[in-house]
């Protein structure tokens, strides 16, 4: 009798092709590259922002004591006394109101009013705006750093000393993280 124990005869082991393993390879290794420039490219746009964010903070109203503001204000309104009455208000708020009076220019205002000053009253026009918003600005030649409120014929009121304090508030936090 014979048994065999031998197994029986091993065919012949053909290569395996490297192709689709490679394939896959190359797919998962474009796909972490993809997922990696996503993140690079969010961290770009995270800068930019908060680049842009400080250039805004730069660019902001400055947040100034009131009692170093010396404002005239003026009516070119058709509301009578309305001049008075704001200058009341902002004396109020701690504002150093010089004077009081018609709109004595020939300027046409349009809109709430006007805030005009001289290369000096910058930042003062500047913060003052935040109590009228929508004023325009117009900029002149004076060498003192006064600055005209003139109160327009859509003139709404003073913005309220919260609203004032609340568009100053973000501006101060963006500063913080500059």
């Amino acid at each position: 009798m014979s048994t065999s124990t031998d197994s029986p005869p091993a065919r012949p082991r053909r290569d395996r092709r490297p192709v689709p393993p490679l394939v896959f390879l190359l797919v998962l290794a474009l796909a972490a590259l993809g997922v990696w420039w996503k993140v690079l490219d969010d961290a770009g746009v995270r800068e930019d922002a908060a680049q842009a964010a400080c250039e805004t903070a730069a660019a902001a109203p400055p947040s100034l004591d009131p009692s170093t503001v010396t404002v005239r204000v003026y009516n070119a309104s058709d509301l009578a006394g309305k001049a008075q009455e704001v200058a009341d208000q902002l004396t109020q708020r701690g504002f150093v109101v010089d004077e009081v009076a018609n709109d004595p220019t020939d300027r046409e205002v349009a809109g709430p009013g006007e805030i005009r000053h001289g290369a000096r009253g910058s930042d003062a026009a500047r913060y003052l705006a935040l109590f009228l918003p929508g004023a325009g600005a117009f900029q002149d030649t004076r060498a003192d750093a006064r600055v005209d409120l003139v109160i327009g014929p859509d003139f709404p009121g003073l913005a309220s000393p919260e609203d004032v304090a609340a568009t100053l508030s973000p501006i101060a936090s963006a500063e913080a993280a500059c």
